[in-house]
């Protein structure tokens, strides 16, 4: 879901997501930080992820220390996912210096290039199927 769906008529979207969970589908907010959605409400919805947008992602080592990067959006969005329960992806992963930011601030998902380019159905399974277990 976008957050410009789920907050075009909030209450109503509560519900909505509410009778979608008893079917036992996972929710996540896509496109985190872009729209205009209120902190207030991610305790309400029953979610259970939110992705991390990539413009957040993509500059993410390009200030050098010395300017804002992408990483300080990262840095507020996973510890208060973790407090709400909820796990994060980060979209856009493009950089192995991205990847190693990420996971030091223990972002357990991600997506991007760096990974894969997009893949069919089926070439996505070929690709799953030859990964080491952890």
């Amino acid at each position: 879901l976008t957050e410009s769906t789920v907050m075009g008529d909030p209450s109503a979207a509560v519900e909505m997501l509410q009778e979608i969970k008893t079917l036992g589908v996972s929710l996540a907010i896509d496109d985190f930080g872009t729209g205009y959605s209120s902190l207030s409400y991610l305790h309400r919805f029953p979610l259970d992820t939110l992705k991390i947008d990539r413009s957040f992602i993509s500059g993410i080592g390009e200030g050098g220390g010395n300017t804002k990067d992408g990483s300080e959006i990262a840095r507020t969005i996973l510890p208060m996912a973790s407090n709400l329960n909820l796990d994060v992806v980060a979209e856009g992963v493009e950089t192995g210096e991205q990847l190693a930011l990420l996971k030091k601030l223990q972002c357990k998902y991600g997506q991007g290039f760096y990974f894969s380019k997009p893949l069919s159905a089926e070439q996505a399974a070929l690709l799953l199927a030859e990964q080491p277990t952890w």
